[in-house]
């Protein structure tokens, strides 16, 4: 090919569509060549590393921008191994630095204990409050004796996995987890299902579990041949199939403790919890301002009402009356907390305002904070914090029954061999279809092109996939296939127009036969696109990433990449 022709096909205005959204799709993917370091995947809660500082990714963070650990008491970390090596070696009782991306974090590292109770008895002292003369009154007791023993170091609470190389995230069937398919006893309006998906998002978080994916399904309507019935898939990445039943099928239970006295459980004592702009958001009388010790960090407070049921007011009344009053900052609280329990795990704790102290109130204010670099970080994270404690206080139990339907475990390494069997099927399927399309046409001038164009089309997919977050499933990768497919079919069809459509005489009336061309896919495009709007639905939307993939596979093909070829086969076949 002349440099000439070279030129003319960069300046062509089809192609130059292409190359834009190619750079735009390799932004989105953005490719790393740094190996150093693994990253974070999740924090467990109340864990060594929880309680340094170190928090779980956020759901919607790009995998690229994941916390890396890079080094540990000065050892670089460059796979997990290492890793594993250096955290069971730490002694009990010792300090750990934790180098990372974002900071550095010292953990201490605390013993593993277990408690057990024996058969020798002892005397202890118990102290209560008599109901009638508020005195103190202690009293020697005998009990069974506790021993205490320790187990070496315990776990710091970090589950790693490798630095990500792209922004493509893998599905559960790529990387390993668990999927379950759940039903509701009973049909459930949208606000209710979009109720029960954040309740559900917010038992699996309590439990410090990442790379959770909790999305609404239904199966198409009885007409149409499907069943109707509303789904939920829940997909957990690292987790086993008893974990995810664990989780799941527990009741939910929430409840609210002042010492070791419950003052209100969830769903049973809570009749309401505001949401409304009126009854909730950033606290008016606190407001936002600058906090820390350098005084350049800001802090938010946020505030909302919720309504407890008569007797779980009375009840507070009766724990709360014999509390002592502290003050802190020129607040007056009890000095005992409220602390938020949801399946016997503590969410959060909250202090008790002085005014509340034995008094049968229904209505009562929870507040919190939330804060951040810039007044804006702060009160976004206030209300993310707010956001999160009220669907705490609404997730005592799940608001109706589910049933399991489906319940199915991939191991990791089931899922990289899924991988490395797609990409030998995939490069194997362009490498055979490239030869065949030689062999039809003989001139390499034609057929690489084709496999060029094909590949572009490839890209588009991954990059549209990363910038919306879109996991890569095995269904998805179908897709891509089928995409890779049908673009050797349409670029075979614009160039059998172009070389001997229409006119006998060979390359008279391009323009015509390119349209000509353009017209038969674009009719393929409409017929394949309807085909795949049901299977968007159907099968309780398990087959969603094959239609995506492929509509949209389709979509980048029709519109930029297939014309980028027509025009590129126009200028290499004209001369």
């Amino acid at each position: 090919m002349s440099f000439e022709r070279l030129k003319k096909i960069l300046k062509a205005p089809r192609v130059l569509v292409l190359l834009f959204f190619l750079i735009a799709a390799l932004v989105a993917i953005n490719p790393q060549l740094q190996d150093q370091g693994i990253a974070i995947r999740s924090v467990k809660q109340n864990s060594t590393a929880s309680l340094a500082g170190m928090e779980n990714p956020k759901q919607n963070i790009k995998p690229t921008q994941r916390e890396i650990i890079l080094s540990i008491n000065n050892k670089p970390i460059n796979e997990e191994t290492v890793y594993f090596a250096i955290i069971k070696n730490l002694p009990v009782n010792s300090s750990a630095r934790i180098t990372t991306t974002k900071k550095s974090y010292v953990l201490l590292v605390r013993p593993k204990v277990i408690y057990k109770v024996s058969g020798e008895r002892e005397l202890v002292n118990k102290t209560h409050i008599d109901a009638n003369t508020n005195e103190t009154i202690v009293e020697e007791v005998l009990v069974n004796k506790t021993l205490k023993e320790e187990l070496g170091s315990e776990e710091i609470g970090i589950e790693t996995e490798l630095r990500p190389s792209t922004n493509i995230r893998k599905g559960l069937d790529l990387q390993g987890g668990t999927r379950v398919l759940l039903e509701p006893e009973h049909q459930l309006s949208p606000d209710n299902m979009s109720y029960l998906v954040d309740s559900l998002k917010e038992r699996l978080n309590v439990y410090g579990l990442s790379d959770i994916v909790v999305t609404e399904a239904a199966d198409l309507p009885s007409y149409l041949g499907g069943t109707g019935k509303q789904f939920i898939v829940v997909e957990i990445a690292g987790a086993t199939k008893q974990e995810v039943l664990d989780l799941l099928g527990k009741q939910g239970k929430f409840e609210a403790k002042i010492g070791n006295q419950t003052v209100f459980i969830g769903g049973r004592d809570i009749t309401m919890v505001a949401r409304s702009a009126a009854q909730a958001g950033i606290d008016p009388s606190a407001g936002c301002r600058l906090s820390g010790s350098s005084g350049s960090d800001w802090t938010c407070r946020f505030r909302f009402a919720i309504t407890l049921t008569p007797g779980a007011a009375q009840r507070q009344a009766d724990i709360t009356k014999n509390i002592d009053i502290v003050s802190d900052r020129g607040q007056e609280y009890l000095s005992e907390k409220l602390v938020l329990y949801l399946d016997d795990a503590q969410v959060d704790e909250l202090s008790i305002g002085a005014e509340l102290r034995g008094r049968a109130i229904t209505d009562i204010a929870i507040s919190g904070s939330g804060s951040g670099r810039t007044r804006q970080e702060a009160t976004n994270t206030a209300l993310a914090n707010m956001r999160r404690l009220q669907t705490i206080l609404q997730t005592g139990s799940l608001p109706i029954k589910l049933n399991v339907v489906t319940l199915e475990t991939i191991s990791p390494t089931l899922g990289k061999e899924f991988v490395n069997n797609a990409l030998v099927v995939g490069l194997l399927s362009a490498l055979v279809i490239s030869f065949i399309v030689y062999v039809k046409y003989r001139r390499l001038i034609i057929s690489i092109p084709i496999a060029l164009t094909s590949l572009s089309e490839v890209v588009l997919l991954l990059g549209f996939a990363a910038l919306i977050n879109w996991n890569l499933d095995l269904a998805a990768i179908a897709g891509i296939i089928l995409s890779i497919g049908t673009g050797f079919n349409h670029q075979i069809i614009i160039t059998d127009e172009i070389l001997y459509g229409g006119s006998k005489q060979q390359f008279v009336d391009w323009k015509t036969r390119v349209k000509r061309g353009i017209l038969i896919i674009m009719t393929s495009y409409v017929t394949t696109t309807a085909a795949m709007v049901p299977l968007w639905f159907a099968g309780a939307g398990l087959l969603r990433g094959f239609a995506i993939t492929t509509i949209f596979g389709f979509t980048f093909g029709v519109f930029i990449s297939r014309p980028a070829y027509a025009a590129m086969a126009e200028i290499l076949l004209k001369e």
